[in-house]
């Protein structure tokens, strides 16, 4: 496979935020020419009062500033989740701060939310929804909270973001499941979640454009009972959907990449297939909570077809993908969007 030589020959040696950059250059640029070359797959599907090209999307994290989302749909994506975007600017966490474990064809991550703040993400929103590329694209935004903002403002640092993002957000989706921001997690605790859920919906639920649908997106690590508790309190609240899940902290013994690699690379939330039983369990665990009351992303190491097809098949209404596509490259989205049909 021609991406597969081009990452062992180049890509592989290359501090890896260097190649994410460079990969997104060209994402940018090629849009016109993968318009011609990755097929578009037509499965539509109607999830909480939307309408989507097909099932497979692109997860928050790679796009986090709304830059390019025409290549990333171009490429076959049928949605593109933008973020995690925070109240204020911010540069996230030192370099290096992106590792792989290629022989897991996995990543570890600490970068902390680093994005260009709601204002200007909004402001790059806006621009983009007057395109015609950009007009009818199913874009969700992903919010978390400012790392410099104390835990007892956290409330007020989401509504912020969600007032400014929200005019030109397909459906918002709240972060608190990072493992990059000191106390983000806390945050999951029903007696935590339960004001900043309700206070950005009600932001959401008054949207300029008329109700935008919302979105909990939680942790693999969580245990099954708080699982259960974010599942009843996002009914409680009347919340559209939960996406699962976000990154692990732990390291399995299952992992193959050498242990002092893995010990190298140092804290931060890891990604990849072997994220896909747990992220698997927990989709299954949600769906037999909620019934068909909610809709559910299913996010995690979703790598092959089959991933997507039993994602779908396990109860999912959509399926995000990430860190596959770092690994197999542009061809992958249309792949797995194919797997949606």
């Amino acid at each position: 496979m021609v991406y597969r030589a081009l990452f062992d020959a180049v890509f592989r040696s290359m501090d890896p935020e260097k190649a994410h950059e460079r990969g997104f250059v060209a994402i940018r640029a090629g849009r016109p020419v993968s318009r011609l070359v990755f097929p578009a797959t037509r499965a539509p599907r109607r999830v909480m009062g939307l309408e989507f090209p097909h099932a497979f999307g692109l997860a928050a994290g790679f796009d986090k500033n709304a830059r390019a989302v025409p290549g990333l749909l171009a490429l076959g994506f049928g949605h593109v989740e933008i973020g995690t975007v925070t109240a204020r600017a911010q540069p996230g966490n030192p370099r290096p701060r992106l590792f792989r474990l290629i022989d897991d064809r996995a990543i570890v991550n600490r970068m902390g939310f680093n994005n260009d703040g709601a204002a200007e993400v909004a402001s790059r929103l806006h621009r983009l929804r007057r395109t015609a590329a950009g007009r009818d694209a199913v874009i969700g935004v992903n919010i978390g909270k400012t790392k410099a903002t104390p835990a007892d403002e956290a409330v007020a640092d989401y509504v912020e973001s969600a007032r400014l993002l929200v005019p030109y957000a397909s459906y918002l989706v709240v972060n608190v499941s990072s493992p990059n921001t000191p106390g983000l997690r806390d945050l999951q605790a029903v007696d935590s979640l339960r004001p900043l859920l309700a206070a950005v919906k009600a932001v959401a639920d008054a949207a300029p454009g008329g109700r935008v649908p919302l979105l909990v997106k939680i942790a693999p690590d969580l245990a099954d009972a708080d699982v259960d508790a974010v599942a009843d309190l996002a009914l409680e609240l009347g919340l559209d959907g939960i996406s699962a899940t976000n990154t692990t902290i732990a390291r399995p013994q299952t992992l193959r990449t050498d242990r002092t690699v893995v010990d190298a690379a140092g804290a931060g939330g890891l990604s990849g297939p072997v994220l896909a039983e747990r992220a698997t369990e927990v989709l299954v665990r949600l769906r037999a909570r909620v019934g068909d009351r909610l809709a559910i992303i299913a996010v995690g190491g979703i790598t092959t077809p089959d991933d997507v097809r039993a994602r779908l098949a396990a109860g999912a209404d959509l399926v995000q993908g990430y860190t596959g596509f770092i690994y197999e490259g542009p061809a992958w989205p249309s792949r797995l969007a194919a797997a949606t049909v």
